[in-house]
């Protein structure tokens, strides 16, 4: 769903949710969304047919500073963060 301002999901936050493709493509799933809307989408991202099967390679979680918050790839799962990844706070 995208509203007026572009922004793809239901609620305005500073997350974003993107998935790559074995082609090489990608595409923003979610934009500029609250942490709990981009972790369901990052969940949903990460089980459904198309990563299980290959198709969907790479599924990330970026702040609006554009770092990365979470990572998983194919084959691999969750590479970012890992359990020995220091929590700040």
């Amino acid at each position: 769903m995208t509203n007026d301002s572009g922004r793809i999901g239901k609620t305005d936050g500073e997350y974003n949710v993107c998935q790559f493709f074995e082609n090489g493509w990608y595409e923003y799933t979610r934009r500029y969304v609250s942490a709990d809307e981009a972790a369901q989408a990052f969940k949903h991202y990460t089980t459904n047919i198309a990563s299980r099967v290959g198709i969907v390679v790479r599924v990330i979680i970026t702040d609006g500073g554009d770092y990365v918050n979470a990572e998983w790839k194919f084959g691999e799962g969750l590479t970012y963060p890992t359990k020995d990844t220091p929590v700040e706070g």
